[in-house]
């Protein structure tokens, strides 16, 4: 299998302007692509969708050039969540997807997710073929095959309905008061308004993009605007998405953030009393808490756990057989309405159980009570200090320590030059000394 160079865990992403994040690169992907999914003598059609961040019209319009030189027609929807391209490849019987998007990095970032017919993200195989391709001389189509390339004006309806398909017909959100922070990003129109024409009182944030504002002190990564607001307004609940609106992190009414982990079991524990809950459990990754794997054992559920990165879970998902998967970040994956992480979804579901139970979002959202669990990151120069004798026995020491009692993930960043070292259990001064013991043998192993 050859290595990947331009594409990572979730497309291709970089700074604008420089590396791989240029227009002549965006160019050469949409030739690039759409070479590799010919497939038959029909016209080809391409959904593009993107972010809000200033450099979506730059990389949209490169796309559209090198797609259209290969003969392959383009629609454009303009900004929307990621969730909605793969549904709307889908839905328009589209030959592949592309998402404009650096999920939740600033807006000086961007980045190229693609999606296979099917609305799933491309495989890694998928990915390595069309880095080949780019490489190579792309024979483009004689002058009357080059392709057509339209806006649609509709798209955000057709998402907000589809998303709405999501809750039974009979659930209103009548009464309920729900902030709802978009990141200045790709839902700043469809959230809130699915979440308004359902019945709830909407309060927005994040929602006035400029085009270098996107995730900038709002959003799933940065909640303190969204927890000072939802105290202010006496909100029942707050919802805060990331730039590109697959992932969710939710507010209670007393302004505490819930994670993905108490989301997914909440989510998981409703669909397994309803009866639709496959597979026998859920998938999540190393970084869940334990917490959330001795509740579900308690519900005669396993917890199945993947490498970091939604498209790992989503592997591990298909593989088993499962429905319901995500990460403790808050990619929440159902597979029952729709191919990949999609925040809106996973929130008008938690919405809808809120209505259902009457209970706080406090009291509904504590599921279980998560272990003590301790992150901390140490950088390296250089070499592979995970295979550092010393380093090995340190290790093995305090996974012995916490046998039956807790849990250890040591890995190293898929991103940058830092290995996390992480570890939880019922005791967490034990915990503490567990990370800090192995930290400081990395270190001293650099």
């Amino acid at each position: 299998m050859m290595a990947r160079k331009l594409f990572g865990t979730d497309g291709i992403r970089g700074r604008t302007n420089s590396g791989a994040m240029t227009a002549l690169t965006a160019m050469k992907v949409g030739q690039a692509a759409g070479r590799h999914f010919v497939r038959g003598g029909h016209r080809h059609r391409v959904v593009i969708g993107k972010d809000t961040r200033l450099s979506g019209y730059m990389m949209e319009s490169a796309l559209v050039a090198g797609f259209t030189s290969v003969g392959i027609d383009v629609i454009m929807t303009g900004p929307l969540p990621t969730p909605a391209i793969a549904l709307l490849t889908r839905e328009m019987r589209a030959d592949l997807g592309v998402m404009i998007s650096a999920s939740h990095n600033l807006f000086a970032d961007n980045g190229i997710k693609l999606f296979g017919p099917d609305g799933f993200k491309l495989s890694d195989e998928a990915e390595a073929e069309i880095e080949r391709l780019m490489e190579t001389e792309i024979p483009l189509v004689p002058p009357e095959m080059i392709g057509r390339a339209r806006r649609i004006e509709d798209a955000r309806g057709r998402y907000i309905h589809a998303v709405k398909q999501s809750v039974a017909a009979e659930i209103r959100f009548d009464g309920l008061k729900v902030v709802v922070d978009c990141a200045h990003g790709a839902a700043y129109q469809v959230a809130p308004s699915a979440i308004w024409e359902l019945g709830a009182e909407v309060v927005t944030l994040g929602v006035s993009p400029n085009g270098t504002n996107i995730n900038d002190g709002v959003g799933s990564t940065a909640i303190a605007a969204l927890q000072a607001k939802v105290v202010e307004e006496r909100a029942d609940i707050g919802i805060a998405l990331d730039g590109d609106a697959d992932r969710l992190i939710v507010v209670d009414e007393k302004g505490r953030a819930v994670d993905g982990d108490q989301i997914m079991a909440l989510i998981a524990g409703r669909m397994q009393d309803r009866g639709s809950l496959k597979g026998g459990g859920i998938v999540a990754t190393v970084m869940s808490n334990l917490g959330l794997e001795r509740h579900l054992a308690g519900r005669g559920l396993d917890l199945v756990r993947a490498k970091v990165g939604d498209r790992y879970v989503l592997e591990a998902m298909k593989a088993g057989g499962y429905n319901v998967g995500g990460e403790q970040s808050g990619h929440m994956i159902l597979l029952d309405y729709g191919t990949t992480g999609d925040g809106t979804v996973a929130a008008l579901r938690v919405l809808a159980s809120l209505v259902r139970s009457g209970k706080p979002a406090s009291e509904l959202l504590h599921v279980f009570d998560p272990v003590p669990q301790l992150l901390k990151n140490v950088r390296y120069e250089g070499g592979k200090p995970l295979e550092n004798a010393q380093v090995q026995a340190v290790i093995a020491e305090a996974e012995a320590s916490l046998a039956g009692k807790g849990r250890l993930v040591i890995r190293p960043s898929g991103t940058e030059p830092v290995i996390r070292v992480m570890a939880e259990g019922d005791d967490q001064k034990q915990v503490e000394q567990v990370v800090d013991t192995i930290c400081e043998a990395v270190r001293a192993a650099v």
